[in-house]
């Protein structure tokens, strides 16, 4: 159930679902982090002021020359608000932003009762989402 409302909280990402579409093809960390800067319009500069590293281990990260350890890359996730996972490849949900994931956590923190009904709401919207998509084509 709360994979459905993650799809849900997922369709008012636009930017990240985009990014998603383009990357859902299999790359390695560097391709990803590539991307991701240049979707960002970050300089490689101003990612490695984030990660604390230098502009050189960047370019060595997207050349695909060294990986990134994972206290470095989770930085990275953190800078292109992705998460660790998705950067690793392990999920091609970039949409799993941090947002998302704070909303799953306050979810998992209501009262049953609620759950349900929030739950319940989700599912029919994802499901008129998905009517209204079959019957456009």
């Amino acid at each position: 159930m709360i994979i459905l409302f993650i799809n849900f909280c997922s369709l008012h990402l636009i930017q990240s679902i985009a990014l998603s579409t383009l990357l859902c093809i299999i790359m390695n960390i560097g391709d990803k982090i590539t991307a991701l800067r240049k979707a960002k319009k970050i300089s490689q500069a101003d990612l490695a002021k984030e990660a604390g590293v230098s502009r050189e281990i960047i370019g060595r990260y997207e050349r695909n020359e060294v990986s990134p350890s994972v206290d470095v890359a989770k930085k990275i996730a953190d800078a292109f608000e992705v998460s660790l996972d998705y950067l690793a490849g392990g999920s091609d949900k970039a949409a799993f932003d941090k947002q998302t994931l704070k909303l799953i956590d306050e979810i998992e923190e209501l009262e049953p009762s609620v759950k349900d009904k929030l739950i319940f709401l989700a599912n029919a919207i994802i499901r008129d989402a998905k009517t209204g998509k079959a019957y456009a084509h």
